[in-house]
C-alpha cells in the first residue's frame, strides 16, 4: 500500500474511533433528538454541494423507498440509540460493544438464504468475540441493561444495512446515496429536535463535539473512506474496523479520564480478535475467481455507507 494509502488508513482508524467520545461530550448539554438532527443536517450541508442532482436525481427518485429504509437503519436509528445509550455508558464501553458489528454481520450472512455456513474458524471467532462482550457487559447488566441493548441493537442495524445496499441500491453512486441518507437521518428527528432544543446555548465543549461529529466523523469520514477504497481496495479498508475500538478506548481514557480496567483490555482483545477470525474465515471460504485480463483478482464492491 502506498504512503497515501497508509495515511488514509490511519485517518480512518481515528475517525471511526472518535464518535463515541464526541457523543459522550455532546449529550451532556443537548437532548438526543437535537444532537441526532443537528449532526445529520450539518453533515448533509457539507456533503450535498458535491452531489450532482441533475445527473443522479432520477436514480435517487427510483430507489427512494430502500434509500429511506437505509437512512433509518444506518443513520437515524443508530445515532439515536448510541446517543441515548451514552447517557448511561462511558464512551470506551460503547466503542467496544459496537465492535461486535462484524460478528453480527457474520451471523446475518450465515442466516441469509445462499449465505455461507459457519465453519469451525468462524464459530471460534464468534465465540471469542461474544466472550469479550460478556466480560465487558456482565458487570453492568444490573444498572445499564437497556443502554447495553441499545448499543447492541446499533450493531445489528449496521450489520443488516449493507445487505440492503448490496441487494437494492447497487446502481446508486456512493456519494449521492450517502449525502441523501445523512440528510434523511437529520430530518427524521427534526420535529422532536425542535421541541427538545436546548433552553440555553450549549457549552463550548458540546458545540465543538457536535461540529466534530458532523464535519469530521460524518462528512470527512465518508470522503476519506471512499478515497481509501479507491487507493487500497475494500478488503484492506475493512481492517479499520479492527483498530477503531482501540482508538475509542484510548480517547475515553485520555480525554475523559475513563478507567481502562484489565477487564476492558481483555474484552478489547477478545472482541477484536474474534471479529478478525470470523471475517477472515468468511473471506477465505469464498472460492477464488480466475483473473480476467490481469493477474489481480477481482475485488468485490464495498458497502456504500459505513459509520
Amino acid at each position: 500500500m502506498s504512503r497515501r494509502g497508509w495515511a488514509l488508513f490511519a485517518l480512518m482508524s481515528l475517525l471511526w474511533g472518535l464518535p463515541y467520545l464526541l457523543i459522550k461530550v455532546a449529550v451532556g448539554s443537548m437532548s438526543v433528538p437535537f444532537l441526532v438532527s443537528a449532526r445529520g443536517l450539518l453533515g448533509a450541508a457539507m456533503l450535498l454541494p458535491f452531489v450532482d442532482f441533475g445527473r443522479h436525481g432520477p436514480v435517487l427518485r427510483r430507489r427512494w423507498r430502500p434509500i429511506v429504509v437505509l437512512a433509518l437503519l444506518e443513520m437515524a436509528a443508530p445515532w439515536t440509540l448510541l446517543a441515548h445509550a451514552e447517557t448511561r455508558l462511558n464512551s470506551s464501553t460503547t466503542g467496544l460493544l459496537i465492535a461486535t458489528a462484524p460478528l453480527v454481520a457474520s451471523l446475518v450472512a450465515a442466516a441469509t438464504p445462499g449465505g455461507e455456513r459457519l465453519h469451525r474458524i468462524r464459530v471460534l471467532g464468534l465465540a471469542t468475540g461474544f466472550a469479550g462482550v460478556a466480560i465487558l457487559a456482565g458487570p453492568r447488566l444490573r444498572g445499564d441493561v437497556v443502554a447495553i441493548a441499545e448499543v447492541l441493537a446499533t450493531a445489528v442495524c449496521w450489520a443488516v444495512a449493507p445487505l440492503l445496499v448490496t441487494r437494492r441500491l447497487q446502481d446508486v453512486p456512493a456519494v449521492p446515496l450517502t449525502a441523501t441518507c445523512v440528510a434523511i437521518g437529520g430530518l427524521s428527528t427534526l420535529p422532536l429536535a425542535i421541541t427538545r432544543a436546548p433552553a440555553e446555548l450549549p457549552s463550548p465543549a458540546a458545540l465543538s463535539a457536535l461540529a466534530g461529529l458532523a464535519g469530521v466523523c460524518t462528512a470527512l469520514a465518508f470522503v476519506a473512506f471512499f478515497a481509501l477504497v479507491r487507493e487500497a481496495g475494500p478488503s484492506r479498508t475493512l481492517v479499520v474496523t479492527f483498530i477503531s475500538p482501540a482508538v475509542s478506548v484510548a480517547a475515553g481514557t485520555l480525554v475523559l479520564g475513563e478507567s481502562a480496567s484489565a477487564g476492558t483490555i481483555a474484552a478489547l482483545g477478545l472482541i477484536v480478535g474474534g471479529s478478525m477470525l470470523a471475517t477472515s474465515a468468511d473471506r477465505a471460504a469464498r472460492p477464488a475467481e480466475p483473473p480476467h485480463g490481469s493477474q489481480q483478482p477481482r475485488q468485490t464492491p464495498a458497502p456504500a455507507v459505513v459509520d
